[in-house]
């Protein structure tokens, strides 16, 4: 059985207990601590096999090409703005639905995805997440600043979904786009909006229902189109809404952060009929400071609870030069008992 066959067992709620693991995205400072240890090249990809990771992540964003060099979409356009998400972006002091069509929204024609499915076809026999990011929340808190958006909900909701709509409507003709070209080179659309604090959602449910949701049934839609599993990435506690995830189409939830309120494994054993799960091992402290034996024994308990439809991961796929190798792979070692 390959990866693939492997994790789409897994995806459609059929596994018979056969453990998978994903070690997540590396980050570039990780890599040569990895590399030194193990003895391997210093590269993502040998860290992944030297692992037997079954899984790959290709995101689609970089297939936007614009022949100026131009973002496809750029909260700092005609402004100075910092990367904060909490900074003025170029819809600060948008009023009006004209203001938001004025600004130079992508065109779907600079989108070459070659490369990436050139990528995908290397690994046919992994579990491969890809389609665009999608990262529309992200996307209007830059646009607006983050208070802003919250603010502009109440005092002007129309510029607000005015601006919701432009955005996701690149993403869903980019989506289109890519997944027609992609086929049936993979199975899985993955795309993430950090919807979470440590303690509840950044927006009400009410709100997220109004503002939030029909978007991500936009986006869904183009994946079940195309016969792809949709699998959504969102930190800190998305408890409050994860049957509203379940009932707009999501299947798969990632990346489970176990120390956020309400996502723990037992508090999401509710849903294991209706979800399958990747994460779910407590990067914010426990793989920084545990023993490679208390990582294995927490690989087998939360298995033990949300198992078996579930791709053992860290609850955070940036794996920071904090975590001791020796952590990571003593997880890909009780993954696959």
């Amino acid at each position: 059985m390959t990866s693939r066959e492997k994790v789409n067992s897994i995806f459609n709620l059929r596994s018979k207990g056969e453990g998978a693991m994903w070690t997540g995205h590396p980050n570039p400072a990780t890599i040569p601590i990895y590399a030194k240890e193990w003895g391997i090249e210093e590269s993502d990809e040998a860290i992944f096999n030297f692992l037997n990771d079954d899984c790959r992540w290709f995101t689609a964003d970089s297939g936007y090409r614009h022949p100026e060099g131009k973002r496809a979409l750029d909260p700092g356009y005609g402004i100075s703005k910092s990367r904060s998400l909490s900074s003025a972006g170029c819809f600060a002091e948008v009023e009006t639905i004209a203001e938001v069509e004025a600004y130079p929204w992508p065109d779907v024609k600079y989108c070459n995805f070659d490369e990436i499915y050139k990528k995908i076809d290397q690994h046919q026999d992994k579990m491969i997440f890809t389609g665009m990011w999608c990262p529309f929340f992200h996307d209007l808190c830059d646009f607006f600043g983050l208070e802003n958006y919250f603010m502009k909900m109440y005092d002007n909701p129309k510029v607000v979904e005015a601006a919701t709509e432009k955005i996701v409507d690149y993403y869903v003709a980019a989506n289109e786009k890519f997944f027609e070209g992609l086929g049936s080179r993979a199975d899985v659309m993955f795309f993430g909006n950090d919807l979470g604090t440590q303690r509840e959602c950044f927006i009400s449910p009410n709100l997220f229902r109004k503002f939030i949701l029909p978007s991500f049934k936009r986006i869904i839609a183009v994946g079940k189109k195309y016969n792809k599993k949709i699998m959504l990435h969102s930190c800190g506690s998305v408890a409050a809404i994860i049957p509203d995830l379940i009932e707009a189409g999501v299947e798969i939830l990632h990346p489970i952060q176990a120390q956020a309120a309400g996502m723990d494994a037992k508090s999401l054993a509710q849903y294991k009929s209706d979800l399958a799960f990747v994460g779910g091992i407590d990067a914010q402290s426990f793989f920084v400071n545990a023993t490679p034996q208390q990582i294995k024994d927490e690989v087998r308990r939360v298995r033990d609870i949300l198992g078996p439809n579930i791709v053992i991961s860290p609850s955070h796929e940036e794996i920071l030069p904090n975590i001791p190798a020796e952590n990571i792979l003593a997880m890909a070692e009780a993954a696959r008992e």
